[in-house]
């Protein structure tokens, strides 16, 4: 599958492994590389601010999606090539689904997992079937990851969840494991929500 937007959820929390910085900071050289384009969250500061200082720093182009309320608060940064002020968590949201090929999750708090839950619930509803990669860095998504194997085993998810997303431990397997995901055969919903 040719990825050309890679939709990157990650935390904007400053104080936080160095190595889950620098993750951010490789994940959007690679991108950046690789002539993909990064969409993410919009602001300057922690993994968000890494994820694309990585990726400007080399060149690429980045698509920063804020709402409003959260400009001031996380340091919205205009340095990136678009930078769009919505007007809810909603539509940031769903303007970052529209402008994605592909979604990953890089360590990050409450609003990562708003956002990766999301768009991983509207892949099970069949609402697009592009691929989401949980990046599971210094086994940061471990917890999680016995989660979702609870769930699975009291019933409440129904199939394999390598179905809905994948997991990799490092950003270097990112481009990788989305390029082999089958290409989308849904219609696009999310733009019609």
């Amino acid at each position: 599958m040719e990825i050309q937007a890679l939709c990157v959820y990650c935390g904007s929390a400053s104080r936080v492994r160095e190595s889950h910085l620098q993750a951010a900071r490789d994940l959007g050289k690679l991108a950046a590389q690789a002539g993909v384009a990064i969409v993410y969250g919009g602001g300057r500061v922690g993994m968000m601010g890494a994820v694309a200082s990585g990726a400007m720093d080399a060149g690429g182009h980045v698509v920063g999606i804020i709402p409003q309320h959260l400009e001031a608060l996380e340091a919205g940064n205009r340095d990136t090539a678009e930078y769009h002020v919505v007007d809810s968590m909603h539509a940031r949201k769903q303007l970052m689904a529209e402008r994605s090929d592909a979604f990953c999750a890089l360590p990050g708090g409450f609003g990562t997992l708003d956002e990766t839950f999301e768009i991983i619930t509207w892949r099970q509803l069949k609402l697009h079937d592009k691929p989401v990669i949980l990046v599971n860095i210094d086994g940061y998504w471990d917890p999680l990851l016995r989660l979702v194997d609870h769930q699975v085993a009291e019933g409440y998810l129904r199939g394999d969840p390598a179905d809905l997303f994948l997991v990799v431990d490092r950003v270097e397997q990112v481009l990788e494991t989305a390029a082999r995901a089958p290409q989308p055969s849904l219609p696009d919903k999310i733009e019609r929500m």
